[in-house]
């Protein structure tokens, strides 16, 4: 594991949770669904990336973002924030990099798990139960 760092935000709204699904450009074009984040820039702080890459990815922008938990992926650590948003509907930002951005989903949170059908979940997912009380 590298030492890149990520923040990723969960946003629930009437019990559904809001993911990304994206496309490798670089991994024979293999998609999955995530929650929305990226990389943390250098001089950044955790929380004002996860700001930032949620207008940036979704187009919504952050009123709170309280801390979950650090939780490891692939090359690095990712920050999750469960974060409340202003009003308004999510909008599938542009590709600024990575992998591509193809679609965006409200998912009822009994189908966001990691042993569910059809999409894998990051293990960051199982921070939900702390936020939903």
């Amino acid at each position: 594991m590298s030492g890149r760092k990520r923040a990723a935000a969960i946003i629930v709204r009437d019990g559904r949770v809001l993911m990304v699904h994206e496309r490798s450009l670089r991994d024979g074009n293999r998609e999955w669904w995530t929650l929305p984040g990226g990389g943390i820039d250098p001089g950044e702080t955790p929380e004002d990336a996860v700001r930032r890459e949620v207008l940036e990815e979704v187009g919504l922008v952050v009123k709170e973002a309280r801390f979950v938990l650090d939780t490891p992926y692939p090359s690095g650590m990712t920050s999750v924030f469960a974060v409340t948003v202003a009003d308004g509907e999510p909008q599938l930002g542009p590709h600024v990099g990575g992998p591509l951005p193809v679609g965006l989903a409200w998912v009822p949170l009994p189908e966001v798990s990691p042993d569910g059908p059809g999409i894998p979940i990051p293990p960051m997912i199982f921070a939900l139960p702390q936020v939903e009380g």
